[in-house]
Order: C-alpha cells, then sequence, then structure tokens
C-alpha cells in the first residue's frame, strides 16, 4: 500500500505546485501587476486552475483514494491525509472545470472593478462584476446535494464540518452580550485618543511595524511583506510566506496593527510539519483556526498593556513630537477606544464583532436572493445605523470597503469572529501553562507563545477539522464564553466599569 499512497502523493504534489504557483500570480495582482494586465491575468489563473481541478479529479485520484481508505491508523498523517483529500475530491468532482476557468476570469475582471470602485466611491461601478460573482456563487451551490441552508454549501469551505445555524446560535448569544457591554460602555466618560490621528510618515512607520513582527518571528529569510490596497497573506510555501498591509499617515494604528494580524497568518503557514509540505496537510485547519492567529497576535499580544511596556518606548523615539508627551497609560488606552467605527479592519475589540455580523446577515440575503445588488449600499447603511450607530458617509467607507466579494470570498465573513473566539480560548489554555507569558511580553520575548503554538497548533496543519483541534486543545469546542470573559475583564479596567 506504500507505492500506492507515494502515487498518489507525487499527484497531489503536482496539484499543490499549480495552486500555489496561481497563489504567485494573485500575489503580484494585488501588488505590482499594472491595472492593464488583468485580463491577461485572469487567461492565466484560469489555465493553471483547470488544469490543477482536471490533474485533481481524474479517476485515477479517485480509485487510489478507495484503495488506500483503510490503509493507515486513523490517527496517522497518512490517514489524515486521505481523509482530507478524500474530501476535497468528493466536492471538486461536482465542479465542472470548465466552472473553474470562468471563475478565475470573472473574480479577476472583478477584483479590478473593486480596486476601480472603490478608489472613486461608486458601487455602481463594482455592481455588474458583482452580479457576475452572486451568479457563479448561486451555480456552484448547485452542484451540491440540497444542504440545511444554501449558505452552508459555502460556509463549509472556509469551516469544514461547520453549519450555518451552528454559527448563527454563537452570533446571537455574543450579540446579547457583546451589546450589554457596549452600552456599559458608553455610559462612561471616552478615552482619547487625539494622538493617534496626527501626521505619522510612512517610513517611519514601516520601520518600526518591522521591528515589531521580527520579534513576533517574522523571518526575512522566509517572509516578505508589501504593500496593497488590502492587508492580505499569501502561502507560496512553508519557507516562503509573505504578506500585506496599507499605510495610513493620518491614523496610526492602521499599519501596525494590520502587520501584527498579517503575520499572525504567516507565522500559521510557516508552521506546518515540514513533511505536510506538498501535501493537502500543508494548510490551516479552517479560517477560524487561521484568524485565531492573527487576533491573537493582533489584539491578545499587540493590544495588551505588556505588550505596549516594551515598545513603547521606542514608538516614543520613532515619533517624538506626536507621542513625547503621552503617557503610557493614555497610549494603552487610546488604542484600545470603544467607538463604533466605519472600518471592519480598524474596529476596536468590543465592536468588531458587529460587523460580522452585519456581513453575515447581507450575505445571507444576498445569497437567498431576497436583497437587489443594486440596494446593497443602502442595506449596508441602514444595518451599519442600526448595529453600530453610525453611516457610512460614502461607498468607499461603506459597502466598498472589504475585497472579499471581488474574489468569490462569499462564507469568509463569519471566520472573522470565530477567530476571536478560538484566539481566547487558546489564549486561556497558553496562559495556564506559561504562567510568566505576560512577563515575557514585558520584556519583548515571544519564543515561548509561538513555541507552544507551533507545538498545539500549526504543526498539525489540516490534519484535524476545527472543532476537533479546538477540542483536542483546550478540551472544549467553540465557546464564546472565554472571550466574552476577556472583554469584559480588559475593558473593565480601561472604563472603570
Amino acid at each position: 500500500m506504500q507505492d500506492k499512497f507515494n502515487e498518489l502523493k507525487s499527484i497531489l504534489a503536482e496539484v499543490h505546485d499549480l495552486n500555489r504557483a496561481s497563489s504567485v500570480l494573485g500575489w503580484d495582482q494585488n501588488t505590482y501587476m499594472p491595472r492593464g494586465g488583468a485580463e491577461a491575468r485572469g487567461n492565466q489563473l484560469g489555465t493553471l486552475g483547470k488544469i490543477s481541478h482536471q490533474m485533481f479529479t481524474a479517476e485515477k485520484v479517485g480509485k487510489l483514494l478507495d484503495e488506500l481508505k483503510d490503509a493507515f491508523p486513523s490517527e496517522s498523517d497518512e490517514a489524515a491525509m486521505i481523509r482530507v483529500t478524500r474530501r476535497d475530491y468528493d466536492k471538486a468532482t461536482l465542479v465542472p472545470s470548465e466552472f473553474v476557468v470562468e471563475q478565475a476570469q470573472v473574480t479577476t475582471a472583478a477584483h479590478e472593478g473593486w480596486m476601480e470602485a472603490r478608489q472613486k466611491s461608486d458601487f455602481s461601478i463594482f455592481e455588474p462584476h458583482l452580479a457576475k460573482v452572486l451568479d457563479l456563487t448561486k451555480r456552484y451551490i448547485e452542484f451540491f446535494p440540497k444542504a440545511d441552508h444554501p449558505y452552508d454549501t459555502l460556509f463549509d469551505n472556509f469551516e469544514p464540518g461547520m453549519k450555518t445555524a451552528e454559527v448563527q446560535a454563537i452570533f446571537a448569544e455574543l450579540r446579547k452580550k457583546q451589546v450589554r457591554l457596549l452600552q456599559a460602555i458608553a455610559e462612561k466618560k471616552q478615552v482619547d485618543d487625539s494622538f493617534l490621528h496626527k501626521k505619522y510618515p510612512e517610513a517611519k512607520q514601516k520601520v518600526f511595524g518591522e521591528k515589531v513582527i521580527t520579534a513576533f518571528g517574522f523571518n526575512p529569510n522566509v517572509n516578505r511583506q508589501d504593500k496593497a490596497p488590502h492587508p492580505f497573506c499569501t502561502s507560496f510555501g512553508i519557507n516562503d510566506v509573505r504578506i500585506t498591509t496599507r499605510y495610513n499617515e493620518k491614523f496610526l494604528n492602521t499599519a501596525i496593527f494590520g502587520s501584527m494580524h498579517e503575520t499572525g497568518h504567516a507565522l500559521y503557514d510557516g508552521g506546518f510539519h515540514p513533511s505536510m509540505e506538498r501535501t493537502p496537510l500543508a494548510n490551516g485547519a479552517s479560517l477560524g483556526v487561521h484568524e485565531s492567529q492573527s487576533r491573537m497576535w493582533e489584539n491578545l499580544v499587540g493590544r495588551s498593556f505588556a505588550f505596549w511596556e516594551h515598545f513603547y518606548p521606542e514608538l516614543q523615539k520613532t515619533f517624538p513630537t506626536q507621542l513625547g508627551n503621552v503617557k503610557l497609560g493614555a497610549f494603552y488606552k487610546g488604542i484600545n477606544k470603544v467607538e463604533p467605527s466605519l472600518i471592519r479592519v480598524e474596529a476596536d475589540e468590543a465592536t468588531y464583532n458587529m460587523h460580522i455580523m452585519l456581513r453575515l446577515e447581507i450575505e445571507i440575503a444576498m445569497v437567498e436572493g431576497s436583497v437587489a445588488l443594486k440596494d446593497l449600499p443602502a442595506l449596508w447603511n441602514s444595518k451599519m445605523k442600526e448595529y453600530l450607530g453610525v453611516t457610512p458617509p460614502n461607498d468607499a467607507l461603506g459597502v466598498l470597503q472589504d475585497i472579499h466579494w471581488s474574489f468569490g470570498g462569499i462564507g469568509y465573513f463569519s471566520t472573522y469572529s470565530l477567530g476571536n473566539l478560538i484566539s481566547a480560548q487558546l489564549w486561556e489554555k497558553i496562559n495556564s501553562e506559561i504562567t510568566d507569558l505576560s512577563d515575557q511580553i514585558r520584556n519583548g520575548k515571544f519564543d515561548a507563545l509561538l513555541g507552544w503554538l507551533r507545538a498545539n497548533v500549526h504543526v498539525h496543519g489540516c490534519k484535524y477539522e476545527p472543532q476537533e483541534l479546538v477540542q483536542k486543545v483546550t478540551g472544549s469546542k467553540i465557546d464564546p464564553a472565554p472571550y466574552l470573559r476577556y472583554l469584559e475583564t480588559k475593558f473593565s479596567d480601561i472604563y472603570g466599569l
């Protein structure tokens, strides 16, 4: 059976190479590709996607999977690879190769349309592209057996094994308690964050941000950071993981915390066991688990008081005019200010999940066909008013702010909130085992934290489904309680609740 396993592994390695080559093209499209290259890039991605899809869905692969079904112990990496491949194969064989090509071409054009629409703050430019993306999405759902809800088919691509109803139940509990917390905070005196909105030159932000992520474990030998309209992380292999960030010279938080966030993704992608390279296991357990890593480094580490005890003197030295007279305590409160805002990626921890709940409801309405695309800006604005009490002044700060619909990522957004919940569960477990973690962070030491994550989360790749992994590591499935405890403790201290 080992020969058959090696044969399967060889085929999957070549499929993996093609998919990573597509990732290189996608990275280039977001960073350096001239705008005029969009049509050619769409064709290139379509061709690679078609070849990859045909290789992966070949009858030979299905036959090998059948023959290897019970060939290895259930807990072995070999058995896990066969399980994951079987799941992906069964889904991929339901989707025609021609659809894969069309999807690549449509989403490449949609991305360019989104960038132009966002730049001009005009949703009507993106609307026809989104119509094509949504049509593809609905056609994709039709390829699969009927689910409890059509959105389940999409959600399963990002959170294997989880259902829309599960997430809605988690969100219902979360919403109720977070609204109470936000109401309590609103009754208190607001903290001052005016010093974050001064002039912060991009070049200096870049130098400071690179010092921070290097301390986290971002390694120039295997990692790279560039600029893009929307921050993202992409992997071409365990030893080539890249991130992007964006800078706002009028708001300090954007690049610093954006880089921390994407570094969390990069550390995960670089932490899979080397034996998983060029196999289907060289992926995160789910996007929710992936987001738990990025949100942990961004928030639980990067927005902690202990972190800034170490890094704030360096930041003051970098920006003496802006921060020289701002005390550490005031800075800490400022970067953690709770205030309903327009932009998801810049939202504070207490309001962030409300942005996600809004998007989930809108996406479900899009899939169900209960909202016309031309009405999305108005719907978005009304829900922002309902959920957060603010109304976007234009499309760029509203319905066009996120990149996800342009690349067909309908079903993605919930993973951000799930990541918040998982990060807090992991954090409680980590602190019970690394009892001096706060002191280590206070001293700018992150080796033990990264080592724990490597050993308990990263090394498994996608060997386990998300709920299974969280249960294995923390002792329970995804649970909002640790995250709510974290929020209440942190903001009670900041706002004197």
